[in-house]
């Protein structure tokens, strides 16, 4: 099982509509209920990006990564050539408009068993082959 990082995000944002879910699924993270969740490294740059936007300090944004890679149970994944070539490859066959969408559905599709991603975004039903599930049900 992966998890995207909406709620990667809301987690350790002070302030968030989905940060009372976040917390609930990565306390559930932390004491092994779902065995091992990876998330691609890909996360960590798309909140460097989306918090830089918000003014976050670089200062916040170490403690903010810090904090997300100690979360025992919670394993990031690199990226590999073939999760490069196949992101695209989503976005050309789907129409996705996030890079870091296609990283996570070609990160599901190439490295986790199950293909299943935990997220709020509805752009990962459109591929065959992942599974996703809406945080606020696990």
């Amino acid at each position: 099982m992966m998890i995207e990082t909406d709620i990667l995000y809301a987690y350790i944002k002070k302030e968030d509509w989905l940060k009372p879910t976040a917390n609930k699924v990565m306390l559930k993270i932390a004491r092994g209920e779902l065995g091992a969740v990876y998330a691609s490294r890909e996360s960590l740059h798309e909140i460097y990006y989306v918090s830089r936007e918000e003014g976050v300090s670089t200062d916040e944004l170490i403690t903010r990564f810090a904090a997300l890679t100690a979360i025992e149970n919670l394993i990031f994944l690199e990226t590999t050539y073939e999760i490069d070539l196949l992101a695209l490859a989503l976005i050309r066959q789907y129409g996705i408009n996030s890079i870091f969408d296609a990283y996570y559905a070609a990160t599901a599709l190439n490295q986790i068993p199950d293909h299943t991603i935990i997220s709020t975004d509805t752009v990962f039903n459109i591929i065959p082959g992942i599974k996703r599930i809406d945080p606020r049900e696990v």
